[in-house]
C-alpha cells in the first residue's frame, strides 16, 4: 500500500529536512558515477542554504517537495535557461526521488508540478539509464550536446536532452 503524497511548493522551513533528502538522494543516484571519497564530502548543512535560497527565489522557480506523512521524500525544480545557445527556453533543473519511491508516479508528479508542456530541455548524467528513458517518455530527445560538469570535486558526464 502507498502512503498518501502531497506535491505542493517548497517552503523555507522545508531547508534543513531538504538538505538531508539531498543528501540521500545523492548517495543513490551518484554512486556509480563518483567515488565514495566524494560522496563523504555531502554536506547536509550546506545543502540546507541553498534550500533557504531556492525557496527565495520566488514561483518563478516552482520548487517543489513530496511529502509523505510529513516526510519529505523527493523534489524538483525548473527555471530559467542558464545555456547561452537555449536563450528563453524553460531548463529543468532537477528531479530527485528516494529510491523506495520509485516507481508509484511521484517522479511524473514531481515533473508535471515543475514543467508545463511545451519547449523546455535538461541536463543528465551520460550513464543514468532509467532517468533517460523518463525524459523519452516526457518528449525529450538527445540534441547531441555533452559537457563534464563538476561535482563534489570530481565530474560527471553530462548530456542534453531537449523537447
Amino acid at each position: 500500500m502507498t502512503a498518501t503524497v502531497i506535491v505542493r511548493p517548497v517552503r523555507d522551513v522545508d531547508a534543513e529536512e531538504l538538505g538531508r533528502v539531498q543528501a540521500a538522494c545523492w548517495h543513490e543516484t551518484y554512486d556509480h558515477l563518483v567515488s565514495e571519497a566524494a560522496l563523504t564530502r555531502l554536506s547536509p548543512k550546506r545543502m540546507a542554504e541553498l534550500w533557504m535560497h531556492y525557496a527565495g527565489l520566488g514561483p518563478e522557480y516552482s520548487h517543489v517537495a513530496v511529502l509523505v506523512d510529513g516526510e519529505i521524500v523527493g523534489f524538483a525544480g525548473s527555471g530559467p535557461s542558464r545555456d547561452p545557445d537555449l536563450p528563453g527556453i524553460r531548463e529543468l533543473y532537477f528531479v530527485y526521488l528516494r529510491d523506495e519511491f520509485h516507481g508509484q508516479g511521484l517522479g511524473q508528479r514531481l515533473f508535471d508540478a515543475v514543467l508545463q508542456p511545451g519547449p523546455a530541455f535538461l541536463w543528465i548524467a551520460s550513464d543514468s539509464p532509467a532517468a533517460h528513458r523518463f525524459y523519452e517518455r516526457n518528449g525529450f530527445r538527445l540534441d547531441g550536446a555533452e559537457r563534464r560538469e563538476p561535482f563534489l570535486g570530481e565530474e560527471i558526464h553530462e548530456v542534453r536532452f531537449v523537447r
